[in-house]
């Protein structure tokens, strides 16, 4: 868990709520990662529902760790997503894909195990807000664009 990752944690059954998510993901992984890796630790999630509820938040905010900052609907501006990529292409590289939940786990928790620590420190430490995304930004904030729908490309 050192290198900058957690280990990977299935959901066997039923879908996936923030006090789920709480539970069995951040209170036994993203608790005991800061506390090892350190105060200045940064949690980048993928905007998913469960990672948008009050409660999400408010455990971020009891526990003092920093939420990574980036775009709704950019999924290309989050290093998470490209790490996501790379892991998704080795799976889709095998010649014979799992044929059972259980050899689909292993093969899942293998692979995430062979992605390098220095390429998810790389994506993570050279991650930065591109201009177009400044500038929308800024020109959102000077012509006063409430919403999205608002913006015309």
């Amino acid at each position: 868990m050192m290198d900058g990752r957690t280990d990977l944690h299935f959901f066997d059954t039923g879908s996936v709520s923030v006090q789920r998510y709480r539970d069995e993901v951040l209170e036994p992984y993203i608790r005991l990662f800061r506390g090892a890796v350190s105060p200045d630790f940064i949690f980048m999630d993928d905007n998913a529902p469960c990672h948008r509820a009050v409660l999400f938040d408010d455990f971020l905010e009891t526990e003092n760790i920093q939420r990574m900052s980036w775009p709704a609907n950019s999924p290309d501006l989050n290093p998470i997503e490209h790490v996501w990529d790379m892991f998704g292409r080795q799976i889709a590289a095998f010649s014979h894909p799992p044929s059972s939940v259980t050899e689909l786990k292993r093969t899942l928790q293998e692979v995430w195990n062979r992605l390098s620590p220095q390429l998810i420190h790389h994506l993570i430490a050279n991650w930065k807000e591109p201009d177009s995304i400044s500038q929308a930004k800024f020109l959102m904030d000077l012509f006063d664009v409430k919403k999205e729908k608002d913006i015309l490309c």
